[in-house]
């Protein structure tokens, strides 16, 4: 049996109350070794994250189950630790939920449902909250791994309406959240009018990732309607980077409390 709708429930909840959330990716091939750990540690002290997410396109799954377990170690179960699956293996049970991904921007069917029936079984063996959610690759001016390893093409950056259509497509396929991606090292982030686009298309929690390297770039993302944005290479090249994005994000979440 699956955990009650908690997580889904709260970014719901969220996004209807206008509150922002960040989500820190963490890539286990990107972070191994007892310092990279200590280093993840020292990183998380002092400030509240909404979500760990942990995941990527070329996993070992042995670095993949100590990253999890690592990742709630440091994270004390203060923070839900949510898998972001680059393939079936990359299932867990010590997480709290996982976002079950269909690349509904592509056409390839292994990514579409194949990598999802090879996974379903072992997930209705967990407690794992199941959060269904639409994954859209989008063009960030950068040929990335998600986009060679589903051998599917990106959105064009400058069809909004076509990223619409897309959404409202997974809105009507009882799709419950949506994540528009511009890929790891993106050299540019999902284009703020595709954003205002699938927020107007649906009414579900939208998270939005790749690209964002600044505390500008998430606050545009999440100007432009997104629910939740994601941090990961950015993260990597600046230590600072979801510290500072951090701070921006509690002062926009304080100043809805005043009237």
């Amino acid at each position: 049996m699956s955990r009650k709708n908690e997580l889904k429930a709260l970014l719901f909840q969220r996004s209807r109350e206008g509150r922002k959330s960040l989500a820190w990716l963490i890539d286990p091939e990107k972070t191994r070794g007892k310092q990279a750990w200590m280093d993840l540690a020292d990183r998380c002290a002092g400030f509240p994250l909404d979500f760990f997410f942990v995941g990527g396109s070329l996993v070992h799954p042995e670095n993949f189950l100590t990253c999890v377990r690592e990742v709630k170690r440091i994270s004390q179960n203060r923070i839900p630790v949510v898998l972001f699956p680059g393939s079936f293996q990359q299932v867990s049970a010590e997480a709290d939920a996982i976002l079950f991904l269909s690349l509904i921007s592509g056409r390839n069917p292994e990514w579409l449902i194949g990598q999802q029936v090879l996974a379903a079984p072992t997930l209705a063996e967990t407690d794992l909250e199941i959060l269904s959610t639409g994954y859209m690759l989008v063009d960030g001016e950068r040929s990335t791994s998600v986009e060679y390893i589903s051998q599917t093409l990106p959105l064009p950056r400058d069809k909004p309406d076509l990223a619409a259509a897309t959404a409202l497509a997974g809105k009507f396929l009882g799709l419950s959240l949506f994540y528009l991606d511009a890929g790891s090292g993106a050299r540019l982030p999902v284009p703020e009018k595709m954003i205002q686009a699938v927020r107007t298309a649906v009414d579900g929690p939208l998270i939005v990732g790749g690209g964002i390297d600044s505390v500008s770039r998430a606050q545009r993302a999440w100007d432009a309607g997104a629910d939740l944005v994601v941090i990961g290479n950015g993260a990597e090249k600046n230590p600072g980077l979801v510290a500072e994005v951090y701070q921006y994000l509690r002062c926009f979440n304080a100043s809805l409390n005043v009237n």
